[in-house]
């Protein structure tokens, strides 16, 4: 039996891969546990996860996806297609010596995390999913459905596409409108129900005037806010937003995996006052299809969509009783 111990605390250091650079923060030793952020965080988002998951015995790893924090920021907009990302975990792997990881993601993170097993089983040998539900690669053009979403309002996703227009919105006060798409998605600030839903802009509109005017959420203190900030003006919010730029070529770069099942030992944790989570309910139905070696399904009442931080204890112990089950510790 495992025994928890006392570990150092977190180690930050930079490796080569294909983005040119990325920044990873380490805590712990053990089994490799590569901890995937989404939009738009960095590896802040699991500054919860990385002492409990070492305290567990095990090497946790969160990774600045590239066009993050201190990772590189290619120019090119097709330098953040799925496939890129893939190589750069991989690249990851290799740099600290591993064969496997475990990988672990949420939000876009999820994607990255599915799509890094999905191609590379070999090397990831089990896959935790947070807030967004595996769908395996196929069905209509991405940009296709998104243009159809909404009525006669615009879904966020088509309304990041145009390269300049979210960042004119975003750039001139960063650190407001993170403080604002934090608590438009977070289960103690969200918007009620019946007031006009932030994942939607009006016609001329921008996303900023659907969040909320209230305090921060629970789970956002001011010097949290100061650290996504920092990062945010420092790098900009091109290398984020070139992500979502890229779904059209993910849907042609991954047609071969069309239908494709995930088959290693695999984990969701899902908010239920989470959009990216009730919005997919029919991807959660399949999953016995598309994720046969399910170990565990979890959705946390009244939680939004930062999981990892509006419940990291819960989150905490589901992910190490997970990570238990499929290590064999």
């Amino acid at each position: 039996m495992h025994r928890p111990t006392p570990t150092a605390g977190p180690r930050h250091r930079t490796i080569d891969a294909p983005a040119g650079r990325l920044h990873l923060v380490e805590q712990g030793t053990g089994p490799l546990v590569l901890l995937v952020h989404g939009f738009p965080e960095s590896w802040y988002s699991w500054r919860h996860q990385l002492p409990a998951l070492a305290a567990a015995g095990h090497r946790a790893v969160a990774l600045d996806v590239r066009g993050y924090g201190r990772s590189s920021k290619p120019t090119a907009t097709e330098a953040y297609r799925m496939r890129a990302l893939v190589d750069d975990n991989l690249a990851v792997v290799r740099a600290l010596g591993e064969e496997t990881a475990v990988i672990i993601g949420h939000d876009w993170g999820s994607s990255i995390a599915a799509t890094s097993a999905l191609l590379h089983p070999d090397v990831f040998h089990a896959v935790g999913l947070l807030s967004v539900p595996y769908a395996p690669p196929g069905g209509p053009r991405p940009s296709d459905v998104f243009a159809g979403m909404g009525g006669d309002e615009e879904f966020y996703v088509s309304y990041f596409q145009r390269p300049g227009r979210a960042e004119a919105e975003i750039e001139p006060d960063v650190r407001g409108w993170l403080a604002g798409f934090y608590a438009a998605l977070s289960a103690d600030t969200m918007p009620a129900p019946g007031e006009p839903d932030p994942h939607f802009v009006a016609a001329g509109g921008t996303l900023r005037e659907r969040f909320p005017k209230g305090p921060l959420p629970s789970w956002l203190t001011e010097t949290a806010l100061d650290h996504y900030a920092g990062e945010f003006e420092r790098t900009g919010l091109t290398g984020a937003l070139n992500r979502y730029r890229n779904m059209d070529r993910d849907w042609e770069d991954l047609a071969a995996f069309n239908g494709a099942p995930l088959t290693q030992p695999s984990l969701f944790i899902g908010g239920t006052l989470d959009a990216s989570t009730t919005w997919m309910t029919d991807a959660i139905d399949a999953y016995p299809a598309t994720l046969p070696a399910l170990v565990s399904s979890h959705l946390l009442d009244n939680c939004g969509h930062w999981l990892q931080q509006e419940r990291p204890e819960e989150v905490n112990r589901l992910l190490v009783s997970w990570l238990s089950a499929v290590s064999g510790q």
